[in-house]
């Protein structure tokens, strides 16, 4: 038996990168995925990959910018599988992340905001009912540790991954009596491309792939063997910030 049989999962931002690895994962593990970007090409790629391997999925094109776009998408996914057990909030637009505190304007951050805590709240609030009826709901959101150590020149980035946190650590205390328990990733991977990265700075000497180091993590905290775990942030980090975000 699978980890994940009989669940329904949706993932944000899972045209690419960790997300794109968290639901091919997930769907090797028995669960129906809801495969969300915003970009139908990397949608329709991923669902095709995910049942040419045997496993269930249904691409939804959403734009989490945009509040109607989330609600469409949530009630989409409910009508083709009639559940939802588990959401993870993946999805980040990088465009404008980078900016010093003294240069960060209202618009930028107001930018990070909503592509960051404002979209999983949304998320979250749309996934309620369902999370709850399925008596044992999980939600899993992206921050980052970027947030915990104040990457310089990166405050908007920052500041919306660390409210990310705060969310998800309200949700869990509230959302706890439903049965329904919310967790941060704050994972150190390779998810840049051909971009020119500095060499990895944590114990273990690299950093992490999303297949192998973080999608795991995610699955852990998805399923059963995660159900006593509530409003903590895992750091799939290789032992960068070991205890700081702890």
């Amino acid at each position: 038996m699978s980890r994940l049989d009989g669940k329904v999962a949706i993932v944000t931002g899972a045209g690419r990168g960790i997300g794109r690895a968290t639901a091919l994962l997930f769907a090797a593990e028995g669960a129906r995925v809801a495969v969300l970007s915003r970009t139908a090409e990397n949608v329709q790629q991923v669902v095709a990959q995910i049942q040419a391997a045997g496993g269930k999925a249904h691409g939804v094109v959403c734009d989490l910018a945009e509040p109607e776009q989330i609600t469409a998408a949530i009630a989409q996914v409910v009508s083709v599988y009639g559940q939802i057990d588990i959401l993870v909030n993946n999805a980040f637009d990088p465009a404008q992340v980078s900016a010093s505190v003294l240069e960060l304007s209202a618009e930028q951050l107001q930018r990070n905001f909503e592509l960051g805590p404002v979209a999983y709240l949304r998320t979250m609030q749309a996934c309620y009912p369902w999370l709850k009826a399925s008596g044992a709901g999980r939600v899993i959101n992206f921050a980052s540790l970027a947030g915990v150590v104040g990457l310089p020149g990166y405050a908007p980035y920052n500041m919306a991954k660390e409210a990310v946190r705060a969310l998800t650590r309200s949700a869990a205390r509230e959302w706890g009596a439903d049965a329904i328990t919310v967790n941060n990733v704050l994972p150190v991977a390779e998810t840049w491309g051909d971009a020119v990265v500095p060499p990895p700075s944590n114990v273990l000497g690299r950093y992490g792939s999303p297949e192998h180091d973080i999608a795991p993590v995610v699955l852990f905290l998805a399923s059963k063997d995660a159900q006593y775990l509530t409003g903590y942030s895992l750091t799939p980090d290789g032992g960068q910030i070991i205890d700081s975000a702890r």
